[in-house]
């Protein structure tokens, strides 16, 4: 599979990020696109399968640069597909699904709003199907922090990276930037997917 770069493009309606720190967002995404291209082109190749070695190997090092990469991949364009819209409040049945382990939508808020703040890469609110239950997820890295089958729900970028071309280190702002762009349809969809 060759992976392209998805043609997100930049509205006014995305409150969250001016025009300058999309364009610049947009270029690290492209980055991890091109990244996974090379990754893949290095394993159809068999490149160091034959020393691969747990300790130290070229092969240890393309599969975790894999996880790594292919995890930005997803994580930027389920981030960027669930932001900036005005269809900013949840639906009552996404409340009601929330409430159910949080006792309340705000409840749930507060929990992924210290999330974000708590983490240095991703907070994804997730549903893990093994518990029947929606949690919030901090992720420091792409590939560190994630729950084996878990499904991403709504995703924020919490890398510095993200925000701090218009918030400095006003995270924040940024966190409450995000929770009012939200496109809840996008979240909503996604729950579909689940029954």
């Amino acid at each position: 599979m060759q992976f392209v770069k998805l043609d997100f493009e930049y509205s006014d309606d995305v409150t969250v990020i001016n025009k300058e720190q999309f364009d610049v967002h947009m270029r690290l995404y492209e980055g991890y696109i091109n990244k996974m291209n090379e990754i893949d082109a290095l394993l159809k190749a068999n490149t160091g399968v034959k020393e691969a070695n747990a300790t130290y190997s070229e092969f240890r090092g393309i599969k975790r640069g894999e996880t790594y990469a292919l995890n930005g991949v997803i994580l930027h364009e389920l981030y960027f597909e669930n932001i900036g819209s005005t269809n900013n409040t949840p639906s009552p049945q996404i409340s009601q699904i929330l409430s159910r382990d949080y006792g309340s939508f705000d409840n749930w808020k507060a929990h992924f709003v210290a999330t974000a703040l708590a983490s240095r890469g991703w907070a994804i609110l997730c549903y893990d199907p093994r518990s029947d239950t929606f949690r919030n997820d901090s992720l420091d890295t792409h590939d560190d922090g994630y729950m084996a089958m878990s499904i991403p729900l709504l995703v924020l970028d919490m890398y510095e990276h993200a925000y701090f071309l218009q918030y400095a280190d006003n995270k924040a702002e940024y966190i409450s930037r995000f929770m009012d762009n939200i496109d809840w349809q996008v979240v909503g969809d996604r729950m579909e997917l689940l029954q």
